[in-house]
């Protein structure tokens, strides 16, 4: 049993502040309640994320996402009756009624730790990183600082923090600086082994020099991300899915500077001024299944997108996930700067 109360809100309150409710508490559950105070739904980081794929926007209601049919159990329940019912639904969090419906305790599934994750990490770190001189000239962009450590040191530590502890590092430009500072991965107690690439095999094309052929799926990620995404719920998402691939995207707005025109054959119809358009982008990362890897040419150039299409045409479970956490593509000066600049508010308790 734990203390819930921080946890409840009405159904008005917005998404965005739901998230920081979630985020913030140790079990990332809230619990909706409604003025008679009675349990009526629930919101978890998986229901927000199917929100976002639907179009709906963090500022709309909570009410847009919640589970609106949530799983409870009455007063004097035992036990081993809820942790029955738990497993039955396979969830973490029962909440506990009373004969009004209002929540009276929450019982919890054990803590609410990382597992630790058998699946390897692949994260692409042989990029000339031109886009970014003269700060790459003498160092490769994985090492560049942000904030206090390299941006490379961060990501993993990240990954850690989720439960992952085998990496792959796919190097080319400046490789042995990036070998010298990591070495094994001994010192972060993780596993780290080196993917050399004598020429630049693409964003997909690496995978091909990994020797032993892995059993479980592949996390890819491009060296120069820096999130607080959650992978281990990506993970558990491609598993639950039985995904061959499974692609992370990121909302991306655009605002059109000039008064769009509907129209109709030659009848202006309405003018919607410097309308906001709303597109998923690739973030960068992403989740393959052993037998896709078999598709990857040995020693040749090929790009993600290209292994994606042929998956797609094939018919096979090709999945999205949004990352609805903090993300940022350090791929230019400005973009450096401002990872420099946010660092401290987002990583400071790393």
């Amino acid at each position: 049993m734990y203390k819930y109360k921080n946890m409840m809100i009405s159904a008005d309150t917005s998404i965005h502040e739901t998230l920081q409710i979630i985020d913030s508490e140790a079990y990332h559950i809230a619990f909706v309640i409604n003025q008679q105070k009675q349990l009526i739904g629930t919101v978890t980081d998986g229901d927000i994320r199917r929100g976002i794929l639907r179009g709906v926007s963090l500022s709309e209601s909570v009410e847009r996402v919640m589970n609106s049919n949530p799983v409870m159990t009455k007063e004097k329940v035992t036990a081993a009756k809820a942790r029955a019912i738990m497993k039955k639904y396979g969830i973490k969090h029962l909440p506990i009624v009373n004969e009004k419906q209002e929540i009276v305790d929450v019982m919890v599934d054990g803590e609410d730790k990382p597992t630790l994750r058998s699946n390897w990490v692949v994260i692409m770190a042989g990029g000339l990183g031109t886009r970014l001189h003269p700060l790459t000239k003498n160092c490769p962009k994985p090492l560049l600082k942000v904030g206090e450590k390299p941006l490379l040191e961060t990501i993993i530590m990240n990954l850690m923090d989720h439960g992952f502890h085998k990496f792959y590092l796919s190097v080319n430009y400046k490789s042995e600086m990036i070998e010298e500072y990591f070495g094994d991965g001994s010192k972060w107690g993780a596993t780290i082994r080196y993917l050399k690439e004598k020429e630049r095999l693409g964003t997909a094309g690496a995978l091909s020099l990994i020797q032993e052929k892995p059993e479980d799926p592949l996390l890819v990620m491009n060296g120069d991300i820096l999130t607080k995404m959650k992978a281990d719920k990506l993970l558990d998402y491609h598993t639950k899915n039985q995904a061959a691939v499974t692609m992370c995207v990121r909302e991306y707005d655009i605002q059109i500077p000039y008064g769009v025109c509907r129209i109709d054959k030659n009848q202006l119809l309405s003018i919607e001024e410097k309308p906001i358009e709303r597109h998923f982008i690739s973030a960068g990362i992403n989740v393959i299944s052993p037998e896709v890897l078999k598709k990857i040419p040995q020693d040749r150039f090929y790009d993600m997108p290209t292994l994606f299409e042929e998956v797609i045409e094939e018919k096979r479970g090709v999945y999205i996930f949004p990352i609805r956490e903090y993300w940022l593509d350090i791929g230019r000066i400005a973009d450096y700067e401002r990872a420099n600049v946010e660092y401290y508010e987002v990583f400071h308790n790393d």
